[in-house]
C-alpha cells in the first residue's frame, strides 16, 4: 500500500528530558509504520538528554541529534522539520508517550483523505509522571473542514497528537516562534491547527494513541504564560474572523478552566485560584458547572493512592506488579 511506503518525519524538540526521554524514544521506535526518519532537536540541554539519544541512536539508525542553543519549541520543531525531507510530519514533546499504531493510522486517513485533508490528530490520554493513566474525557469527533470549531475549542489538544502535511505545514507559515520573544510560549500548537485550518481539511482517529503526560516541569505548566499566549492567538483570529467572536470568547473561557485544573493538579493552589476567579468573571455559570469535573479530576490525579490500583490489580489476578497504561511494556 502507499501509505507503507511514505516516510514520516519525526521530530521531538528536546529540553532537559532525561527523565522521560528514554519512554519517549521507545515509543516512537516502536512504530508498527517503520519508515521513520527521527530527528530529535536538542534546544541547549544542560543535563544527560542528548547522551541519552546519542545511545539510542547507535542501535536505531532512523534516529538523528541535531543540537542547537535553547530557542524555544517552536524553533526546535522548525529546525527538526527543515532537517528532513519527508512529505509528512509528526511532532512529539519529549515527555509525552505513542501507541504502536499512531503514525500508521494517521498516515491512513490522511492519505485516504487525499491532498485537502492537511492534518490528522487522534484522542489522548492524561498521564502522570509514572505513565499511569488518570483522564480519558479527550474524544473529539470534527473531521473535514473545522476552522469554526477549532475557533471554538482546541480539540486536537496538543502538537503530540498531530500529523501534517509538509506542504500544509509550509503554508501555515510553521511554527511562530515570536511567541516566546513576546513572552508567551504555549499555544504554538493552536496556532498551528488554526493556520492550517484556514486552508486544509482534518481527519480523525478516534482512539487514545498519545500519552499526554501533565507535570510540573513541562512549558504547559506555566500556566499564567499559557494564558498569554492562547490571548494572543485567538486576537490573530478575532481579527481575521469577527463572525467567529463567539466561538473565540468561549474558548478563552475553556482554556482557563482547563488551565485552572492543570495548576491544581499540581498543587499550585494560588495560580489555580487566580484562574478561577478569571473563570467567574467571565462567565460565572459555566464555571459553576465545571467545579465538579475540577475535583474529579483532581482526585483521579492526586488524591487516589498507587497502591490502591496495586491491589485492584492483584484482586482480579492481574500481574502482581502494576504496569502503567502509557508504559513502553504495555503496547
Amino acid at each position: 500500500m502507499i501509505q507503507d511506503k511514505a516516510t514520516v518525519g519525526v521530530v521531538v524538540p528536546m529540553f532537559n528530558a532525561e527523565r522521560t526521554i528514554r519512554a519517549t524514544l521507545t515509543s516512537i521506535c516502536q512504530q508498527s509504520h517503520e519508515a521513520l526518519d527521527i530527528v530529535v532537536v536538542d534546544d541547549g540541554s544542560t543535563d544527560r538528554a542528548a547522551s541519552i539519544v546519542a545511545s539510542y541512536a547507535k542501535n536505531d539508525r532512523r534516529i538523528r541529534l541535531i543540537r542547537q542553543p535553547n530557542a524555544g519549541v517552536a524553533h526546535a520543531r522548525n529546525s527538526g522539520a527543515a532537517a528532513t525531507d519527508a512529505a509528512f510530519l509528526a511532532f512529539v514533546d519529549a515527555d509525552d508517550l505513542w501507541a504502536p499504531s499512531k503514525i500508521a493510522l494517521q498516515l491512513r486517513v490522511l492519505q485516504d483523505g487525499g491532498s485537502s485533508a492537511g492534518l490528522a490528530y487522534c484522542w489522548f490520554a492524561h498521564i502522570d509522571e509514572d505513565g499511569r493513566v488518570f483522564s480519558l474525557h479527550n474524544q473529539p469527533d470534527a473531521d473535514g473542514g473545522v476552522l469554526q470549531r477549532m475557533c471554538r475549542k482546541n480539540f486536537v489538544g496538543n502538537g503530540s497528537s498531530m500529523l501534517v502535511r509538509r506542504s500544509a505545514f509550509e503554508q501555515a507559515g510553521q511554527f511562530d516562534p515570536s511567541l516566546r520573544t513576546r513572552n508567551a510560549q504555549g499555544c504554538e500548537d493552536l496556532l498551528m491547527c488554526l493556520r492550517i485550518a484556514e486552508r486544509y481539511e482534518f481527519r480523525v482517529v478516534p482512539q487514545h494513541l498519545v500519552g499526554y503526560r501533565m507535570t510540573n516541569t513541562n512549558m504547559s505548566s506555566d500556566v499564567l504564560q499559557m494564558l498569554r499566549s492562547c490571548e494572543i492567538v485567538l486576537a490573530e483570529f478575532r481579527e481575521k474572523y469577527p463572525q467567529f467572536w463567539g466561538d473565540l470568547d468561549a474558548h478563552l473561557v475553556d482554556m482557563i478552566h482547563w488551565l485552572a485544573v492543570r495548576a491544581l493538579v499540581e498543587g499550585r493552589f494560588f495560580a489555580a485560584c487566580d484562574l478561577l476567579k478569571k473563570s467567574f468573571v467571565l462567565d460565572p455559570s459555566t464555571a459553576i458547572s465545571r467545579l465538579p469535573d475540577m475535583v474529579n479530576v483532581y482526585c483521579r490525579a492526586r488524591l487516589i493512592p498507587r497502591w490502591i490500583k496495586v491491589r485492584a490489580k492483584r484482586m482480579l489476578n492481574k500481574d502482581a506488579e502494576f504496569r502503567p497504561l502509557y508504559s513502553e511494556m504495555s503496547w
